[in-house]
């Protein structure tokens, strides 16, 4: 039996421990539209809020969750849970274009690193202020 399909990511959804912050860097790194409305947590997540931003050329959402009994303590892609997420860009060349940008925003990234191999790529990989991991990838 095969599994069914899905239609790609719908959102991410990053635990931060200032979501304004978050909201203006992920907004101002990645092009993202504010959404406005700020969406209260469920009763099981002990309170708090998310910032939504969307993505009008690829329709993905980010929800930037602030929780009130935060856990102190930073992101580790270590522990159980997220390691990292992954943008996919259309070419080397446009990865290229990512570098620059990330350059004049002042974004700290590792350059481009190029992996060869039976599924050969490029990548760039940056954290965000809570310093969870991000990367853009170009396949090859």
């Amino acid at each position: 039996m095969n599994a069914p399909a899905t239609t790609g990511i719908d959102h991410f959804s990053p635990t931060v421990r200032d979501a304004e912050v978050s909201a203006d860097w992920y907004a101002r790194v990645f092009g993202l539209e504010r959404l406005p409305t700020v969406v209260p947590h469920h009763g099981d997540e002990g309170g708090g809020y998310a910032v939504l931003l969307h993505d009008p050329r690829s329709g993905v959402l980010i929800g930037i969750h602030q929780h009130t009994d935060f856990q102190p303590g930073a992101f580790d892609e270590r522990r159980a849970g997220l390691d990292h997420l992954a943008w996919g860009v259309a070419s080397r060349a446009e990865l290229e274009r990512w570098v620059a940008w990330l350059d004049e925003l002042g974004v700290e990234h590792s350059g481009i690193t190029d992996k060869a191999g039976a599924r050969s790529y490029a990548v760039v990989v940056f954290r965000d202020p809570d310093h969870i991991q991000l990367e853009l990838i170009a396949r090859s």
